[in-house]
């Protein structure tokens, strides 16, 4: 998975096989950003993921809190493929 950077975000969307496979590895970024306090902006519909990462506090602007979340988001996304 490639991630993207436009519009001040960091974005990526990712599908999976059904609602259940996206909605576990929803809760498991959930766990990360939690930890990092660092919390995203996404959106799942049925079977896909899609992620727009900046940061508030810089002002909405991608910061290394976006790049070592997105990081982790791909990780935890690899043991799905």
């Amino acid at each position: 998975m490639k991630w993207k950077e436009e519009d001040n975000t960091l974005q990526a969307t990712f599908e999976f096989s059904d609602f259940v496979e996206a909605f576990g590895f929803m809760s498991q970024v959930a766990i990360i950003a939690e930890k990092m306090n660092h919390h995203p902006n996404w959106s799942n519909v049925y079977n896909t993921v899609t992620f727009h990462l900046s940061t508030h506090d810089a002002g909405d602007v991608v910061t290394e809190k976006d790049l070592t979340l997105s990081k982790e988001i791909s990780k935890i996304f690899e043991k799905y493929t």
